[in-house]
């Protein structure tokens, strides 16, 4: 081997030893002394058994009675026949009463 590479070597084998020994000058030693009476050790009992009645039994409720809803009956016009809210027309009965619309005999037709 050449001279650099011992050297090389040696170098990094004295870094190596400089850092563990500066690892170990920063460890330090402690020593307490404690002087009492140890704390008992913790004592486990068992708790009492609570007795309780049985739940009562489970009763289910009759479902409700079916709910029979009116129809809703909406204002206008219910195929050939317009409901007012009060009765039902016939459709030229309706322009015949109200006025407007096609009337017999007009070429535009129904509107």
């Amino acid at each position: 081997m050449n001279n650099k590479l011992k050297t090389s070597i040696f170098a990094g084998a004295v870094a190596v030893g400089v850092l563990g020994l500066s690892g170990a000058a920063m460890a330090q030693v402690r020593l307490g002394i404690n002087i009492g009476v140890p704390a008992p050790a913790p004592v486990y009992v068992a708790p009492q058994p609570v007795y309780a009645p049985p739940p009562p039994p489970v009763v289910y409720a009759p479902p409700p009675p079916p709910v029979y809803a009116q129809p809703a009956i909406v204002i206008g016009w219910h195929g050939d026949r317009y409901y007012d809210g009060r009765r039902y027309w016939a459709r030229d009965d309706w322009y015949r009463h109200h006025g407007g619309g096609p009337r017999y005999g007009d070429h535009r037709g129904w509107h």
